[in-house]
């Protein structure tokens, strides 16, 4: 397949794919997510890969997450999925692949971007990169992967302090939680991943697969949950008050929202 939205490569067996919308900073279309899913797919099955490598072009952004009012996806069946399905279904195979998925975070990883490292296996971030999520001031969430499954790596304190406030969180802020593995130079991020995955992809293939079905098996009534969301956030984005969030947002206002409470 010929991709539009993602680069894909193979050396030294490892499978890299980076998201390549630089000038939209990286945020995901629905052909975005469809291109992803189905390098995945391609590298689940590909014995000449022994883990994956998801980054991002340029310097400003991982990706900014998506927009549901999308337009650019066509052509494919699976496209016409609503965004919410989509994009779970992307959370989904990242966890399910049987191999390391290591995320290289290059800028900012925000809304639905950070919740794609959150499940990632490992996350490797430049020490420029900024991680957050604003999907309450935007009319939007992730009652799924993106709070229940990151309450479980930062605990539920900070886990409703990213969601409630909205903050954004530096590197090394968060390397102190636990949300990423290592921090390094801008100039030293695609390097000092490939270190990890060189020590990665010479370990037993059989025995990582076992082991990433383990960690999985605690948390994994969260894709049901994430299923569930995922419904609730399709009709919540036409709602009045997803509506008047999102308009607020692109006015630089805050949303009259008393009237919701």
């Amino acid at each position: 397949m010929e991709f539009q939205d993602i680069l894909y490569e193979k050396y030294n067996d490892r499978a890299k794919i980076t998201i390549n919308r630089p000038d939209k900073m990286n945020m995901f279309t629905n052909r975005t997510l469809h291109e992803m899913i189905t390098a995945l797919e391609s590298a689940w099955t590909d014995k000449e890969v022994g883990a994956v490598i998801l980054t991002a072009a340029g310097n400003r952004a991982f990706t900014i997450g998506g927009t549901p009012g999308d337009a650019e996806a066509d052509a494919q069946p699976i496209e016409k999925l609503p965004m919410p399905s989509l994009f779970a279904q992307l959370l989904h195979t990242i966890r399910s692949i049987p191999k390391p998925v290591v995320a290289a975070v290059n800028g900012y990883a925000i809304g639905g971007g950070h919740v794609i490292q959150v499940v990632c296996d490992l996350t490797i971030a430049s020490s420029t990169a900024k991680f957050g999520q604003v999907g309450p001031k935007v009319g939007s969430f992730d009652a799924g992967y993106g709070s229940a499954y990151l309450a479980r790596i930062v605990g539920e304190k900070k886990a409703r302090e990213f969601w409630y406030l909205c903050k954004k969180y530096s590197a090394d802020e968060c390397l102190q939680m636990g949300l990423v593995n290592a921090v390094v130079p801008p100039e030293k991020l695609m390097e000092e991943t490939d270190k990890w995955v060189d020590a990665i992809v010479k370990s037993s293939p059989t025995s990582l697969a076992a082991l990433k079905m383990s960690f999985n098996a605690d948390s994994a009534s969260v894709w049901g949950i994430q299923s569930m969301a995922g419904v609730a956030l399709g009709m919540y984005f036409n709602t009045d008050e997803a509506k008047e969030c999102g308009k607020a947002f692109g006015e630089k206002r805050d949303p009259d929202i008393a009237k919701y409470r």
